[in-house]
């Protein structure tokens, strides 16, 4: 009995490890999915498959009762495409997201292959999806290149489509925003007693490999509603 045990967990912790392969491959370039939510979804499916393959063997000689080992198992694909939906987003009329709610409903397979025992299989399917991830983005730098987001400060004059400016201009120079946080600030100096009022935009942005942190200072002061810029070195 204690050797089936260490058998079933071994078979969570191979798909623990493949979810956690396929994650870090999304946390590099800084999905919103990486390493620890392909590993957890990997690891449940991998669970939820024992479970409803010998969860219930000790009911198989009750009388008036019909087993199907399928039945709990049938219900990741459709719990964990819920999950995945949760990273799809619109931006700019753009469909953001897809390719890694993709990757968690995949993890979710890999995990009940492998807690269903064919190990050939999960381990190979994680292979696949890794080197397809890299075939895909060959065109990249490769992980160990990959630079740190930079700490971004932007004053503007608050109105309507001011924002939207900024986002257009960083977007149009390959400057990817990973976070944004916004608060309004009634004047700039104490002595400002117009009506206007400033927006205090905080980000954290990828750089693209072309262009320098120093350089995005006069950009953004090129556009008008722009009063202040600071980047982190």
């Amino acid at each position: 009995m204690i050797w089936i045990t260490l058998e079933h967990i071994l078979r969570v912790l191979i798909a623990g490890l493949g979810g956690a392969i396929i994650g870090y491959e999304r946390s590099s370039r800084q999905k919103e999915a990486g390493i620890r939510t392909h590993f957890i979804v990997a690891v449940g499916s991998s669970l939820m498959m024992i479970i409803s393959k010998y969860g219930f063997t000790d009911m198989g000689n009750w009388n008036n009762v019909s087993l199907d080992p399928s039945r709990v198992a049938s219900q990741i694909v459709s719990g964990v495409g819920f999950l995945g939906a949760g990273t799809i987003f619109m931006n700019k009329q753009k469909v953001k997201g897809l390719t890694t709610a993709a990757g968690i409903w995949a993890t979710a397979g890999v995990g009940m292959a492998i807690g269903a025992g064919m190990y050939t299989v999960g381990i190979g399917v994680t292979l696949l999806i890794v080197a397809v991830q890299f075939a895909m983005h060959r065109h990249r730098k490769p992980f160990a290149a990959t630079r740190m987001p930079h700490r971004l400060t932007v004053r503007i004059i608050n109105h309507e489509g001011a924002i939207s400016s900024i986002l257009d201009v960083l977007d149009q120079h390959q400057i990817r925003v990973v976070s944004l946080h916004s608060e309004v600030e009634p004047s700039v100096h104490h002595h400002d007693v117009s009506d206007t009022s400033y927006l205090l935009l905080q980000s954290s942005v990828q750089l693209d490999s072309t262009i320098q942190s120093k350089d995005i200072v006069p950009i953004l002061q090129s556009i008008p509603d722009v009063q202040m810029v600071k980047i982190d070195e």
